[in-house]
């Protein structure tokens, strides 16, 4: 039995991992070894190297896994990646292109450190042998050789964490009855994560299909004239706090004062690549909230 841990441990240490998972999609690096193992630039990179580990999966499986996606603007990439370039290649590229994003953002001398090394063997610890049922980007992720280089090693966790979180995500949202454009209107219009326009243009939704969305979610109740509403808001608490406690099992098996210490560590680093560029201006309204 796992010790049940104090609110907001979770949340917090997801916010401290999670951007040293994300960089990874915003780095020139990524598509210029996505593209040398085969693909084409621009999306389908982000499409085919998030999906990979779960092998040449359909454009369906791929919008149902990453959830918040036009299932059109998915169709539009895959299957013909997996003609281009086979699963195992794109994800040797995507771990090649990690490996040399954090070398940039965060130097030799860091990536070599103890606290990198403390940090790698602590998500690893946490992120190893989760129950993997109803998580299907962890499970494919978890299904992956672990790297040997501690800051990979660390990569590859927090890329488990990430997941892990997600994957419970969309069954929070599922929950609460919002369909995949639903969650990103109403994430958005909580403040955090993407800007509207980012989250348009990155998740695929054209401008009728986005005040459709909003048309439904104000006769719901859940949206009007000046965002959420306090139905809405509340909503989005109760997703939050159902896929914190989904989320729970890495960190409460580390205990609260280790995952404190990899919080400390990691948010540090994720400082670090926020202030070298890892994200792009005028993309997200606060902090990097998803990949």
């Amino acid at each position: 039995m796992l010790t049940p841990l104090p609110d907001g441990v979770a949340a917090r240490a997801h916010r401290a991992t999670e951007p040293l998972h994300a960089m990874v999609y915003f780095a020139p690096e990524t598509e210029a070894h996505l593209t040398a193992a085969g693909l084409r630039p621009g999306r389908m990179c982000y499409f085919a190297g998030r999906s990979a580990a779960m092998g040449a999966v359909s454009p369906g499986v791929t919008a149902a896994t990453f959830y918040n996606f036009n299932p059109e603007l998915v169709a539009r990439h895959l299957p013909r990646a997996w003609a281009l370039a086979t699963p195992a290649a794109v994800v040797a590229a995507r771990y090649a292109a990690a490996d040399e994003v954090m070398v940039r953002l965060l130097g030799p001398s860091v990536l070599g450190s103890g606290d990198v090394a403390e940090a790698a063997d602590l998500a690893r610890e946490a992120a190893v042998g989760l129950d993997p049922a109803g998580r299907p980007l962890y499970a494919g992720l978890a299904d992956l050789a672990w790297p040997e280089a501690p800051h990979l090693v660390l990569f590859h966790a927090v890329s488990l964490l990430r997941e892990h979180r997600g994957d419970g995500h969309i069954a929070a949202l599922q929950g609460a009855g919002l369909s995949g454009i639903e969650a990103i209107v109403t994430h958005t219009a909580t403040g955090r994560g993407f800007t509207e326009p980012a989250a348009k243009a990155l998740r695929g939704w054209s401008e009728e299909q986005w005040d459709g969305a909003v048309r439904a979610l104000q006769d719901a109740g859940l949206l009007d004239q000046q965002g959420l509403t306090a139905a809405g808001r509340e909503l989005r608490q109760r997703i939050e706090a159902a896929t914190d406690a989904m989320a729970s099992a890495p960190w409460a098996r580390l205990g609260p004062e280790r995952t404190q210490r990899l919080t400390e560590i990691a948010g540090g680093l994720s400082r670090t690549v926020k202030a070298r560029g890892a994200f792009p201006d005028n993309v997200f309204a606060a902090a990097p909230a998803a990949g």
